[in-house]
């Protein structure tokens, strides 16, 4: 390959990770459904937490299996860095979790990829150099493509509970991208802390599913049938095995920044997704799950996000240079 040959297909794969992780959001909207028939005791927490629970559990189960022998000479930074990332990772997930019980979803939505911002200024403190102008350019169109996706409303925002717990999970998730750009990671393999990733989130999720459990039996229940076993093998293989691998590898031939700027697309994959998938998984499930309708504000950000990314991918504006801050 060419010097620019891995970035070229880091970018690829990554635009593909989004594509993944797009998908699990009505995936996992039709598990929910699905499940909410089965333990009708049971809230909407415990099905959350049991769903990650499972869902990064059997990753690290299949991860475990596939890497075995790699596994046996785990390295000392391996286990560090698949525990920074789990707590980061999982950390992120609960404390959204909570915070959308106590704030719109909009709101949520929008403070959620504030590490589109986070990424860019903790690298300018970090490395004393103010971001390029092709970064900035970028981060501004996608910060106006999140704001038009989210439809958040000025009038209506509030800093509470809710909006300083997703703006941690922000934070958190921006911790989770940059360590893997740290330089005291360089050579970890994969495999090895992605196992440990997975099975850190797994671990995380299992005392806040035991807290909000009705009773043991809900544990099989909700996942007792075919229809609710496809669904998380879903979950499990592409959105999690395919997609967080794959990420965990090919982001070191991207900057932290550009991979959050790339990050940023997902919401579009998923509202696009929306606009046809639910009524395929309603029919096939037997739950009552509707199509979004396609609206300006999906012409609107998702153009500007994707926008965003084309800039980030080609070759205009290469020649501005980051400029050093005193």
């Amino acid at each position: 390959m060419t010097p620019g040959q891995p970035r070229a297909r880091a970018i690829r794969i990554l635009l593909l990770c989004t594509m993944f992780w797009g998908l699990s959001f009505p995936v996992m909207k039709a598990l929910d459904l699905a499940q909410a028939g089965l333990v009708p005791v049971a809230g909407t927490w415990f099905i959350t937490f049991l769903d990650v629970l499972y869902r990064f559990g059997a990753s690290a189960l299949i991860m475990g299996v596939i890497y075995f022998a790699s596994l046996r000479t785990i390295s000392r930074l391996e286990l560090e860095q698949g525990i920074v990332m789990a707590v980061f990772g999982g950390g992120g997930i609960l404390f959204q979790m909570d915070g959308l019980a106590y704030t719109q979803a909009s709101t949520c939505a929008f403070l959620t990829q504030g590490y589109c911002i986070f990424i860019p200024l903790w690298m300018a403190l970090n490395r004393r150099r103010f971001p390029s102008f092709k970064i900035f350019i970028s981060t501004v169109l996608v910060v106006g493509g999140v704001w038009a996706l989210s439809r958040l409303n000025l009038h209506d925002f509030k800093l509470g509970r809710g909006e300083c717990e997703t703006l941690v999970a922000s934070l958190l998730f921006t911790g989770q991208i940059l360590s893997l750009e740290s330089p005291r990671y360089e050579g970890n393999r994969p495999g090895n802390f992605s196992t440990v990733m997975f099975a850190g989130m797994a671990l995380l999720s299992l005392p806040p599913a035991l807290a909000t459990a009705p009773n043991a039996s809900a544990f099989f229940n909700a996942c007792a049938t075919p229809v609710t076993w496809s669904l998380l093998a879903v979950l499990v293989v592409l959105s999690t095995l395919v997609a967080y691998v794959m990420m965990n590898y090919w982001q070191k031939y991207v900057t932290a920044t550009e991979a959050g700027l790339i990050y940023c697309l997902e919401p579009v994959v998923a509202s696009g997704l929306c606009l046809f998938l639910p009524a395929l998984l309603s029919s096939w499930t037997a739950i009552h799950y509707v199509n979004e309708q396609l609206t300006a504000r999906l012409f609107i950000g998702g153009g500007l996000i994707l926008a965003a990314n084309l800039l980030i991918q080609s070759s205009w504006l290469d020649s501005k240079t980051a400029t050093r801050i005193p």
